[in-house]
């Protein structure tokens, strides 16, 4: 969906975080919903596309470090150790509808990890929630690199 996309672009933005995009997307983006979620951040988001998932995987230089997310998975994404700063870690979403590929999901599991969720109540989370989730869990483990812990603005509310 193009508002998701757009809200994970700006939670990319907000964290320095890197965007990868793998075709087909099922949207364009130009769609007017995407920019309108990723506001005005877009020209702030490292966005990389990929033809397919196989293109995407053969980016990855330590394959140690992909984790798939999917209310499948055996693990907690808070279960991992991402404190090690000099990694890179990816975070493979599918679609909010249908999830990722049964194959591959097979083929990874001890790679797959999961957002408790009461699946009782729903099918998924949200998205653009879920990965906001993820990104900052291992932002938390590694004491938030690169990002403002706290900031003093000119009207600030609490001063």
């Amino acid at each position: 969906m193009p508002a998701n996309t757009g809200n994970i672009a700006r939670t990319c933005a907000g964290t320095d975080t890197e965007l990868h995009l793998i075709e087909p997307l099922g949207f364009s983006t130009d769609d007017k919903y995407l920019k309108r979620a990723g506001l005005d951040y877009w020209d702030k988001v490292k966005i990389t596309y990929h033809k397919n998932l196989q293109d995407f995987l053969e980016t990855i230089p330590d394959q140690k470090q992909l984790f798939l997310v999917s209310k499948f998975a055996p693990q907690t994404y808070s279960q991992v150790d991402y404190t090690d700063v000099d990694k890179d870690y990816y975070f493979l979403f599918g679609k909010e509808t249908t999830g990722l590929p049964e194959n591959f999901m097979r083929q990874n599991e001890e790679k797959a990890i999961r957002i408790p969720q009461d699946d009782t109540h729903i099918r998924a989370l949200n998205l653009s929630n879920s990965a906001a989730i993820v990104i900052y869990e291992a932002l938390r483990q590694q004491d938030f690199p690169n990002l403002d812990k706290t900031h003093t603005y000119e009207n600030d509310k609490l001063k």
